[in-house]
């Protein structure tokens, strides 16, 4: 009997599982089918019921509707600020220092457990130079005391050998390597901040020790530095790039001209551009042994970089000076005491020995003179050349050939004017125009040759 009873109440689990109403079917057919115990009866229809009532994982399971789903990711969205926009927020188009300090005074006081602290730093260390921040120790540092304070310091020796929060130990090391990238030398308030937030015997604290080792030795090894704030006058630039170029303490700069707006007769305003000219007795000399029969050339523009400043210049040269005209001058054995140009030693010396320097000769033409101006034309660089013939008067014997390459404003007015004038052609203009397809060829000679030659 006791068996039969087993089967049955097996069979009414496996039939009932997941409804309250077929399982009190069950548990009366159980009572019918052994109504001569009543208590055991009693016994089993309670184990039945406690069964399907403690089984609540089934109801736990049961999958969640889509709409309550896609709720839940709108709150989230809603609740989690995106770092960069914080940035954009509280800045409002103004970004200036100022404004820098504002965001992360308001991210340090909104969350007291600085919760989200490493997404905000990088989001911080990629926004810095559109704030113009990147170069500002005080900055940096306050980046640093957005960290929490001794919580990430491992308490014993397996926690430092493992790394202890190795995310946060990256993430003050990239502030620490943009400081070294922009040439930011840290002070002892960085320490100080350093070994609170990640102890002294971390990553972060030895890339300080190795930055601290390391710039104070290359700090003043460029032996011409360029000042990190160039001048923002175009005429004070000219004069400190020449005065770079020419490496010659006895060169002089002359100003030919300053920027100024002129008002022609007609009342149209004409804009004049600056030119800056450099030239140093050494050149002079070499200008005036010069052949009159043989050109010079004025070619440029050439770019010079000055940190993110481009510059343009430009250079009147010659060609080399042919064999049959080179003259080979004494040497003057006090020109240069450092490098000595010729060597008479009276020593016992080989056949085998090579008394010749092995030095490889570039055919070059000298450089007499050099310039800047805002507006490399053919006209203004005249002005240039004529200001010269003051004091090189043999250049009012010599043919000057320009050798101009378009520069960036002057290839964008060329690109304006050439759409112009196409579009101001009438077609029958441009049938009349047109030539056979030979022809152009020879113009493409022609024409260089023309623009470039101008007898002063």
């Amino acid at each position: 009997m006791k068996c039969a009873r087993c089967l049955l109440q097996l069979q009414a689990l496996r039939l009932v599982g997941r409804s309250a109403r077929s399982a009190a079917q069950y548990g009366a057919l159980l009572q019918s089918a052994s109504s001569s115990q009543p208590s055991t009866l009693h016994n089993t229809q309670h184990q039945v019921l406690r069964q399907f009532h403690g089984s609540p994982a089934c109801a736990k399971s049961r999958p969640v509707p889509a709409q309550f789903n896609h709720e839940d990711d709108k709150k989230r969205d809603k609740s989690l600020v995106a770092h960069d926009d914080l940035f954009e927020e509280v800045a409002k188009g103004v970004k200036t220092k100022a404004m820098f300090n504002k965001v992360l005074e308001v991210f340090t006081k909104t969350s007291v457990r600085r919760r989200g602290h490493v997404e905000f730093i990088y989001a911080a260390l990629k926004k810095m130079p559109e704030f113009g921040v990147e170069r500002d120790l005080v900055v940096y540092n306050k980046l640093l005391d957005v960290f929490p304070k001794e919580v990430f310091v491992p308490r014993n020796f397996i926690q430092r050998m493992f790394n202890h929060y190795p995310r946060q130990q990256e993430c003050g090391v990239q502030i620490l390597e943009q400081m070294e990238n922009y040439g930011i030398m840290p002070n002892m308030e960085t320490k100080v901040l350093l070994v609170q937030i990640f102890g002294e015997k971390s990553h972060p604290i030895r890339k300080y020790q190795r930055i601290m080792y390391w710039f104070p030795r290359f700090k003043h090894i460029n032996p011409f530095p360029v000042p990190r704030e160039l001048p923002k006058d175009p005429v004070d630039l000219a004069r400190f790039s020449l005065t770079r170029i020419a490496n010659d303490l006895d060169a002089e700069i002359t100003v030919y001209q300053l920027p100024c707006t002129d008002i022609t007769e007609s009342g149209e305003e004409i804009t004049l551009p600056h030119v800056v000219g450099i030239q140093s007795p050494s050149q002079m000399e070499l200008l005036a042994k010069h052949n009159p029969s043989r050109p010079v050339f004025v070619e440029g523009p050439f770019p010079l970089w000055l940190r993110k400043t481009c510059t343009y210049y430009y250079i009147l040269t010659a060609d080399p000076t042919p064999r049959e005209e080179k003259v080979e001058e004494p040497y003057d054995p006090e020109r240069c005491f450092d490098y000595p140009l010729q060597l008479d030693l009276d020593l016992d010396r080989d056949l085998g020995d090579d008394e010749s320097f092995s030095v490889g000769d570039v055919e070059e033409g000298p450089v007499f003179a050099m310039c800047m101006t805002s507006q490399g034309d053919q006209a203004t660089l005249g002005q240039w050349i004529s200001g010269l013939q003051q004091n090189n008067p043999i250049l009012g014997q010599v043919p000057t050939l320009f050798r101009l390459d378009p520069g960036p404003k002057q290839l964008q007015g060329v690109a304006e004017t050439q759409s112009g004038h196409h579009h101001s052609q009438d077609p029958e203009k441009q049938r009349e125009e047109r030539q056979p397809e030979e022809e152009p060829e020879v113009k493409e000679e022609e024409e260089p040759r023309r623009s470039r030659e101008m007898k002063l």
